[in-house]
């Protein structure tokens, strides 16, 4: 049974994965190099091409393992082995050590999980996971993501519990007010029972919130891949998503 889908038509790719026909190119190399041909088994039934556009329909489109099969001309199980092996080569790399001119800003985004193990009732009303989300200010690509916390986790613990304050070593980060305590920038407050802000504070405050926009519209960007936003995939699965998905934004943005 012939599929639907192709990469050999950069149309799919562009609307599957964001990427252009070069930028695609340069991500196959990439995981070919980390292994994505490998054969261990049953020989694969789609080139590696083909098997990374499949692994980003199913990211963007959230459809089941059922229906992301015909559509590639292959069975459930062949796109479930596809899923588990080329997933974690998609990952970014650890942060490296930053530059001395480097800021970072940093969020939490909340992810529907149906993993009630890594999840909990947050303040979307949902059971979700509490993803930490560092990019990098100036280039605005993704340096860290976090492991997955339960939803019910505020900020400034989920900031050291998930790693990413590891990642930012080094370097400033800016944050908004829920990152109390951790070392990072955050907004002037007005306490109770002291004088209200002074022009010279709400002026650095409209500056830090123009600033930590740039990690809004980046989760932004991340959410159009509709599996962020109900993820039914269990365990370490909905972290590697969100890493690969970062991936295809940072290889979106540096093409």
């Amino acid at each position: 049974m012939g599929g639907v889908i192709s990469a050999d038509d950069p149309k799919w790719i562009e609307l599957y994965s964001g990427l252009g026909q070069s930028q695609f190119d340069q991500l196959v190399a990439l995981v070919r190099r980390r292994g994505g041909d490998v054969q261990r088994g049953r020989p694969w039934r789609l080139p590696l091409a083909d098997r990374m556009l499949l692994v980003a329909t199913y990211w963007r489109t959230n459809l089941t393992l059922r229906q992301v099969a015909p559509l590639f001309g292959i069975s459930k199980s062949a796109v479930d082995r596809i899923l588990d092996h080329l997933a974690p080569l998609l990952a970014i790399s650890p942060a490296r050590r930053p530059r001395k001119d480097t800021v970072y800003i940093v969020d939490g985004t909340l992810v529907p999980t149906r993993d009630r193990r890594i999840s909990a009732s947050s303040k979307n009303y949902r059971y979700s996971t509490n993803l930490q989300v560092v990019i990098e200010a100036n280039s605005r690509l993704v340096v860290a993501i976090g492991i997955p916390l339960p939803g019910s986790r505020n900020d400034c613990r989920a900031f050291a519990e998930s790693g990413v304050d590891r990642a930012c070593h080094g370097a400033p980060v800016i944050a908004d007010g829920g990152y109390q305590g951790t070392g990072a920038l955050i907004p002037h407050r007005k306490r109770r029972g002291q004088q209200p802000l002074s022009p010279q504070q709400k002026a650095e405050n409209k500056v830090h919130r123009k600033a930590r926009a740039r990690v809004e519209h980046a989760l932004s960007r991340l959410k159009n891949w509709k599996i962020l936003r109900d993820c039914r995939l269990k365990g370490d699965g909905v972290h590697q998503a969100m890493l690969g998905i970062a991936r295809l934004h940072n290889l979106a943005l540096t093409g």
